[in-house]
């Protein structure tokens, strides 16, 4: 398959990004892997590696400081739009996410905005019971001990510079 382009839309604030620049390292029916360097430049987080998950609507992300140690796990919850005349995937975040520090520990963010986008009408009451149920399967998966299977895709990857 030739490589599709990728759109990142965020809700809060209201932003579409061309993601030009991620190199995209592997493309199926059920996964894109991408490598990336940050979008805006942070002391912390230089580079990473996503899977995003077409059937799941979740894009597991792994974070790396500028020295290629692991700075964390960050998981979106998504929402797809692919247009396959012109091979384009827009991955609009949810707003939930999930972060997995390398010690285990397990950390749910941005809750708050969830009700924030749903109150301002920017997220209808469809996408936010589509965002909370996909939020829920990611932390089954996590508290169950498998999250090392949505691991997998990224570190297959990871000597890849970028």
């Amino acid at each position: 398959m030739a490589n599709p382009t990728l759109y990142r839309k965020r809700l809060i604030p209201d932003e579409c990004i061309l993601l030009k620049d991620d190199t995209i390292v592997h493309r199926d029916d059920k996964i894109i892997v991408t490598g990336w360097n940050s979008l805006k430049p942070r002391k912390d987080l230089h580079h990473g590696y996503s899977c995003y998950y077409l059937t799941e609507g979740i894009k597991v992300s792994r974070f790396y400081k500028e020295d290629n140690s692991l700075l964390y796990w960050y998981c979106d919850i998504v929402d797809y739009n692919y247009d396959i005349s012109t091979d384009t995937y827009i991955v609009t975040d949810l707003l939930a996410d999930v972060v997995i520090y390398p010690d285990g520990f397990v950390k749910v963010v941005d809750l708050d905005e969830l009700v924030t986008a749903r109150e301002s009408g920017i997220l209808s009451e469809d996408m936010l019971k589509k965002a909370l149920l996909r939020l829920d399967h990611l932390l089954k998966i996590i508290y169950a001990g498998d999250f090392s299977s949505l691991q997998k895709p990224t570190e297959d990857y990871t000597n890849i510079s970028k």
